[in-house]
């Protein structure tokens, strides 16, 4: 039987153990610093342990999935847990520079790890969201994997290359979450977001551009003090190629701003429906 450990069971943690019990691993176990994830790992019927060394010491494969910010940090931890030699799956949004780090210190302590970039937002599509692999271990995580329906890409051996990708793309669609808000705030201020939306539509051929602005805009209110600290290894990422990461920078700013005014709101603010009523709702909180 495989035996999975989980550091972080925030919300990808979670959902990959919810897949992972339904194809049919049953021996899961998780970790995290918080007593609320652990409380949800444990309404789950996840095995919890007292630090991530003890959840890896037993594990076949350990999924490190936390806030980029901590993302070594956890890795690190896990130290004392690896001498049997389990596959360590890095599914953090970090720099290459941090995956080259991690993978140095997962060897260093016993593990083979491997790197994986996930390419989509993972709620809508949990483990089967896919994600390229990178790392000389990656063909036995594949292995491994085989039957739990991943979409996995064996994209390089050097570690560090699959993260590149996930960090250029990283610019693009957290930085169209914190300029659809921008852009929408402003215009529901001066009365016009329907004829900007119309024009986005005219300019950028969507379906349904009112839709779209309002998943992008909630997804930042509820997740962006987590995407701000990946746009902040974005910008690291910027960086290390030459570059001043300028608008990086600005996007993390937004998406902290956007963490803020979703705290404010709380749940049922969050949850309006109508693109309108939630501008209305950011709107109130202020806009300093």
């Amino acid at each position: 039987m495989t035996r999975v450990a989980i550091i972080g069971f925030g919300e990808v943690g979670g959902i990959f153990a919810r897949d992972l019990a339904a194809a049919g691993v049953g021996g899961i176990a998780a970790f995290d610093v918080l007593p609320a994830a652990r409380a949800r790992a444990a309404a789950a019927g996840v095995e919890i342990h007292a630090s991530a060394q003890a959840a890896a010491s037993r594990a076949d494969l350990v999924i490190v999935s936390v806030t980029a910010g901590g993302a070594l940090d956890a890795v690190r931890s896990l130290a004392g847990g690896l001498a049997h030699g389990p596959l360590v799956l890095d599914v953090n949004s970090v720099s290459p520079a941090a995956k080259q780090a991690a993978a140095m210190a997962v060897a260093e302590a016993g593990g083979r790890y491997v790197e994986a970039a996930v390419m989509t937002s993972v709620p809508p599509h949990g483990l089967a969201s896919p994600m390229l692999l990178g790392g000389a271990h990656m063909a036995a995580f594949m292995a491994l994997g085989a039957p739990w329906g991943m979409r996995l890409t064996a994209y390089s051996e050097s570690v560090g290359a699959a993260s590149s990708v996930k960090m250029c793309r990283s610019v693009m669609i957290k930085g169209l979450e914190a300029l659809t808000t921008e852009c929408l705030l402003t215009a529901r201020h001066y009365g016009v977001e329907q004829d900007v939306l119309a024009s986005l539509g005219d300019t950028l051929p969507h379906p349904d551009w009112a839709e779209l602005a309002r998943y992008v805009i909630g997804r930042a209110l509820l997740h962006g003090r987590r995407r701000a600290e990946e746009m902040r290894e974005v910008a690291r990422t910027v960086a290390d190629a030459g570059l001043e990461p300028m608008l990086s920078d600005a996007i993390a700013r937004r998406q902290d701003w956007a963490a803020d005014r979703g705290a404010a709101m709380g749940k049922a603010g969050r949850a309006v429906a109508d693109l309108p009523g939630l501008l209305d709702e950011i709107l109130a909180t202020g806009t300093g």
